[in-house]
């Protein structure tokens, strides 16, 4: 059988092989790639879950995250202004974390079905957006998603999901037996920490964000100690997500006091 270009460079996409150079928006994607991609199932090799710490590292992924986990690239020209890039991914806006040479790396869970990412520098004047498809190995999609973001750097907001049933899910408990759970967890400030639920059940939920502590400066900016930053948080909840019945509503709450627990949203489902 003869591949024509089209049908070989969608394969390429689809095994993570295509050769990736800096584009004309000035950046490089590395991971995740446009075209077709099937992953693994969850809990073979595709894991979405960062190891919890604190004081909060300056690593952004756990070392060995499945590439359909991750979304990582560098940006050709950053200014040192240390400011953040944006991230948006279907359509949600968060901050991105970019390191002095440029790089960016994310754990993120994607959702089955298409998918579009999309990031940009600082200054908005470099961009590059990438869709895909994606199916993993049958899994059941997210009825029930909850997205935590946050706007500054070392600090560690944390996601609490309480359902119908009484099960709350953080990242002290970040699964429970009705199905939900956290999928991503962040300590390094800006997030995202994501909450998922396959089947969520008729009923109240409720969803706060925890400020856990504020940044730290590191050894070589005068050893551990404490500063108190003010953040803004930014939770999303999405229902039915990829159907045409999907509804998405964004909260923006000023976390101000490090200990502060707030409600963010109580909502009904269906």
């Amino acid at each position: 059988m003869t591949l024509r270009y089209p049908q070989v460079l969608l394969l390429l996409c689809a095994l993570n092989v295509l050769p990736q150079a800096f584009a004309a928006d000035g950046v490089k994607l590395d991971t995740p790639v446009g075209g077709w991609r099937s992953g693994a199932p969850q809990g073979e090799g595709e894991s979405f879950r960062q190891t919890v710490n604190y004081p909060a590292s300056s690593v952004n992924t756990p070392l060995g995250q499945a590439n359909t986990a991750r979304i990582s690239g560098q940006i050709k020209a950053v200014p040192k202004n240390n400011e953040p890039g944006r991230l948006i991914v279907n359509g949600v806006s968060m901050p991105l974390k970019i390191d002095p040479a440029g790089g960016f790396d994310r754990p993120f869970s994607f959702p089955n079905g298409s998918n579009s990412v999309e990031v940009r520098s600082a200054d908005g004047q470099q961009r590059h957006r990438t869709q895909f498809l994606n199916a993993r190995g049958g899994a059941t999609p997210a009825k029930l998603r909850v997205l935590l973001a946050w706007d500054s750097d070392g600090t560690d907001l944390d996601l609490h999901l309480v359902t119908p049933d009484g099960a709350h899910i953080w990242y002290g408990n970040r699964s429970a037996a009705n199905g939900a759970a956290l999928d991503v967890d962040v300590t390094t400030g800006y997030g995202p920490e994501i909450a998922a639920m396959p089947a969520p059940i008729k009923g109240q939920y409720l969803v706060y964000v925890n400020y856990y502590g504020g940044g730290y400066r590191g050894d070589d900016e005068g050893g551990d100690e404490a500063v108190q930053a003010l953040t803004t948080a930014q939770v999303t909840v999405i229902t039915e997500e990829g159907t045409p019945s999907e509804k998405m509503e964004t909260f923006v709450v000023p976390m101000r006091t490090a200990g502060e627990l707030t409600l963010v949203k109580s909502f009904s489902y269906p």
